[in-house]
């Protein structure tokens, strides 16, 4: 491994799973920052995994739903989308059948779907990221 005398961003992934129903999956964070906000399932990003594998190992850690595969969306890396220190987040998404039941996990406190349309107030910058997603992707 290589080691660096400067700062290095932190690399996460977020998951965007949506129903036939147009319902979108969202956990309630456990902890801080934005600790009681609800935001996308997702996390870092382990040194020895690609970026769909931790994907679908975050959402399945955070809500017990276990998908095949993902298809990458986006990455956003806007300086201070999260309040912890500088982070690039790369999205992915996916389409399923009927809302599958999800339990909370890992370090959500709850795990429900939420109607595209009706929203609750989300946590760094998820509220955006499900903007560009229904305008590009849904359409």
């Amino acid at each position: 491994m290589f080691t660096y005398s400067y700062p290095r961003p932190a690399v996460t992934v977020d998951a965007i799973l949506v129903s036939s129903d147009k319902t979108v999956l969202l956990i309630e964070r456990g902890r801080e920052p934005y600790k009681g906000k609800w935001a996308l399932p997702g996390g870092f990003i382990d040194m020895d995994e690609s970026l769909e594998t931790a994907c679908l190992r975050e959402l399945q850690e955070e809500t017990g739903i276990v998908i095949d595969e993902v298809k990458q969306f986006k990455a956003y890396g806007a300086v201070g989308r999260d309040p912890r220190h500088r982070t690039i987040s790369v999205v992915f998404y996916a389409f399923i059948g009927e809302e599958q039941s999800a339990l909370a996990g890992d370090d959500a406190a709850k795990a429900r779907w939420f109607s595209l349309n009706e929203l609750p107030e989300l946590a760094f910058d998820h509220g955006q990221i499900l903007e560009e997603f229904k305008t590009e992707v849904l359409k």
